[in-house]
């Protein structure tokens, strides 16, 4: 089961770590080998499950991302001065 389908009284307990991350990336992995497949096999309709889970995750994923970013401390833009 997908981390975006965590109930949300639980959400906020897991911590976002790397292999959490990891973890939803394989599973994309999979959706994409998954849909790919129905989409040869001219099965389109089947594949909106697997569509939409992919795109919470990867929503899920980008949200972590925004996230991570303001809690990174500024880094200095040039480690040069001019004189």
């Amino acid at each position: 089961m997908s981390v975006v389908f965590v109930p949300k009284r639980q959400r906020g307990k897991e911590q976002i770590n790397q292999e959490t991350i990891q973890r939803l990336l394989d599973e994309n992995d999979q959706l994409v080998r998954c849909i790919t497949e129905y989409l040869q096999k001219g099965r389109a309709t089947e594949c909106v499950q697997y569509q939409q889970i992919l795109h919470r995750n990867i929503v899920y994923l980008g949200t972590i991302a925004d996230a991570s970013t303001e809690i990174l401390p500024e880094t200095q833009t040039s480690d040069h001065t001019v004189s």
